[in-house]
């Protein structure tokens, strides 16, 4: 049995699959990295709420702009609150030693963390925290239980309620097990906008761990396009050579 929910645990945590390790159910997170507007949103929302306490540091200032059409004054004015010079990577200011005294970890970097979870886990982490008097921050996560984070976007989704049912252990005790989250304290946006902040800023981080998706899916189809047609080019150029022979 311990193998056996091991194995299993080991297949809901990798990026794609649909539930969570403790078996909370992933959401689509539907982004677009060629969307150019939302990566923009998506590094304003990173920047001033995540930042803070993570870093992105394989991601430069630079390329950022290079990559999402902003000018070196927008980059500097919108976007550089922890670099000095635009070629400085996006590292975050809280020192690790006292993030880890306050929080027990450091907060890790983000740069890979699409690649290492997958958007869709990321996307329901965010929308995932609930009341919990229990914790030191006095919330958890449905998708991942336990969790040092504060809710930092408690502000804009509100705090919501946990909903538990009654199952039986294998022990034969009756305990609560978390089925689902459902509206508490409001916060500043609706449920749909709330979802399209966390969309687009999942999104920008899905581009900061591969700067080059988006040209890499635009090139695919011309390249699919291109075998395609060779493909048909050389099987007319083959019913031609053989034409005439039996």
């Amino acid at each position: 049995m311990n193998a056996a929910r091991a194995w299993l645990l080991a297949l809901a945590a990798l990026p794609g699959l649909g539930w969570a390790a403790e078996g909370f159910r992933l959401d689509p997170a539907n982004t677009d990295v060629s969307n150019l507007a939302s990566l923009q949103r998506g590094a304003r929302n990173f920047v001033n709420y995540c930042l803070g306490c993570h870093s992105a540091k394989y991601m430069r200032y630079s390329q950022l702009a290079e990559d999402l059409a902003l000018t070196e004054d927008e980059l500097r004015e919108n976007l550089m609150f922890t670099g000095e010079r635009i070629y400085d990577t996006m590292a975050t200011a809280m020192p690790a030693k006292k993030a880890a005294e306050w929080f027990g970890n450091a907060p890790p970097d983000l740069s890979l963390i699409t690649r290492s979870r997958g958007t869709d886990y990321v996307y329901s982490f965010l929308r995932s925290f609930y009341a919990d008097p229990s914790r030191p921050a006095g919330v958890n996560n449905a998708v991942l239980p336990g969790t040092a984070m504060p809710h930092v976007l408690a502000g804009l989704q509100g705090l919501q309620r946990p909903r538990y049912e009654k199952v039986t252990g294998v022990d034969g005790a009756t305990v609560d097990r978390l089925v689902g989250l459902e509206p508490g304290v409001p916060g500043e946006l609706p449920a749909a906008a709330y979802d399209s902040f966390v969309r687009d800023t999942v999104a920008f981080l899905e581009y900061v761990a591969e700067p080059n998706k988006a040209k890499r899916q635009a090139l695919g189809v011309w390249v699919i396009l291109f075998l395609l047609m060779f493909t048909a080019f050389t099987w007319f150029l083959y019913k031609e050579y053989w034409k005439d022979v039996k």
